[in-house]
């Protein structure tokens, strides 16, 4: 798993960015952190990991001058520092006494998104300007263990404009501190959030069909003959508004999963979320799908939708498993009304016909030259002919219906059904003909 795939790690930025869980923009001189900050985290004293991270972060702000927050994938506030006249602002003020970063609103929230997977992408430290008004400017990087991620350190600056390089002293101190905070995170770490990790990777490749299916069975404790069921989750909407929703899903899907259903593994795709249950009846992971959605829904966030798999007995068929869930959510994630929890039986209809236009996409010359001839006459010289033809096969031949929908006389309707047939050689009488047009004409408008 990349660092921009980690679910965890892609819920976190969202709200650390505007300044990290220990940003807090504020305007004038600094205050002391230990006027209005707690001097230690609550909850760490006696636990060795935690103390050392508080020391740790004294050590870089002691070096770059500003107030530093070591923070881990969810936006929590590991430690920070707490040294006398440090550089601080309100954003990294209100992170620590929450020991959390606060959700931001509106278009910040994907901008924050940006920043967080810029620092995750790079190989060392990211300078990064504030984003909010009185923010002040940062530095920031990765702590990975290998390519797994871990979390980020924040460094506000002391000085230095945006447009000087960072000091070499202050830019060791901080790809250091991350070498030396993977070590104490890594300690931190249970071993069923290792195992989740390993779980994760093992389920990838067995969606994408690049491991043995022996290796994918063991890696994910599955027995022969289990039952398996694939259950996909997507936001709803394109692909623009789609991206943040999806970052805030995988980490959500991920704690619930871990919580209601540890034996489930769970992974990330470029446009889903999967999680694969063993062991389930059908309704059982129906019902599961639906509680997952209830469990991740947020005011004011992108809806989303779950799609749930045919049962299968074997591994083998992950790939199959996956490609039936993503069928079903690409129908159900471009419709506003369609279901929430979807199997392909309930939109089987709907997926025939995507399948349709991809094939007529991929070879244009199958499509049927007298539609074609119909729909650039319409486009050409403003008439209604296909709408007409579409309304009539949509009422299987009723012209009454037909012209009532079209809000047109009959006389109309029946005028442009002749006139279809002279223009453009349309058969209507044969069905297979009619089949054929309906087909073409429907793929065209919304399903």
């Amino acid at each position: 798993m990349t660092s921009a795939d980690s679910p965890n790690a892609v819920g976190h930025r969202d709200d650390t960015l505007d300044g990290g869980p220990g940003a807090q923009p504020g305007a004038g001189a600094p205050p002391l952190i230990d006027a209005e900050v707690p001097p230690i985290g609550p909850g760490l004293a006696g636990d060795p990991s935690g103390e050392e991270l508080f020391a740790l972060a004294d050590a870089i702000a002691a070096v770059t001058g500003g107030s530093v927050a070591i923070e881990d994938l969810d936006a929590r506030v590991l430690a920070y520092s707490t040294l006398p006249g440090q550089r601080i602002d309100d954003l990294r003020r209100q992170g620590i006494l929450g020991r959390r970063v606060p959700d931001q609103p509106g278009p910040q929230a994907e901008r924050q998104l940006r920043q967080y997977r810029q620092v995750l992408a790079a190989p060392g430290v990211v300078r990064l300007a504030g984003l909010a008004e009185g923010e002040l400017q940062r530095a920031a990087v990765a702590i990975r263990a290998g390519s797994l991620p871990l979390g980020t350190i924040w460094a506000i600056e002391d000085h230095a404009p945006h447009d000087e390089g960072l000091d070499a002293a202050c830019e060791r101190a901080l790809l250091d501190g991350a070498r030396t905070a993977a070590l104490h995170m890594l300690r931190r770490r249970s071993a069923a959030a290792l195992e989740q990790h390993a779980r994760e990777q093992a389920l990838r490749a067995g969606l994408d069909g690049t491991a043995p299916a022996h290796d994918t069975a063991y890696r994910l404790g599955l027995t022969a003959g289990t039952p398996l069921t694939l259950i996909g989750f997507a936001p709803v909407g394109g692909a623009a508004e789609a991206g943040a929703a999806l970052t805030r899903l995988v980490a959500e899907l991920g704690r619930h999963w871990g919580a209601v259903r540890p034996s489930a593994a769970v992974a990330t795709g470029p446009r889903a979320v999967y999680a694969l249950l063993s062991g389930e009846d059908p309704d059982a992971a129906r019902r599961l799908a639906a509680q997952a959605l209830a469990a991740v829904a947020r005011p004011r966030t992108q809806p989303a939708r779950a799609a749930v798999s045919r049962p299968a007995a074997d591994v083998t068929e992950l790939p199959a498993l996956r490609s039936e869930v993503d069928d079903v959510l690409r129908v159900t994630t471009s419709e506003p009304e369609a279901p929430q929890v979807a199997t392909l039986t309930d939109v089987h209809a709907r997926v025939l016909l995507t399948h349709v236009a991809d094939e007529l996409v991929r070879r244009p010359r199958l499509r049927h030259p007298g539609v074609e001839a119909m729909l650039e006459h319409d486009r050409t010289r403003n008439t209604h002919y296909a709408a007409s033809v579409l309304a009539w096969l949509d009422a299987v031949g009723n012209v009454g219906e037909a012209a009532h929908q079209l809000t047109v006389h009959q006389n109309t309707l029946k005028y442009r059904l002749r006139r279809a047939r002279e223009l453009f050689g349309l058969d209507l009488e044969h069905p297979d003909d009619r089949l054929s047009c309906w087909l073409q004409l429907r793929i065209g408008t919304p399903l």
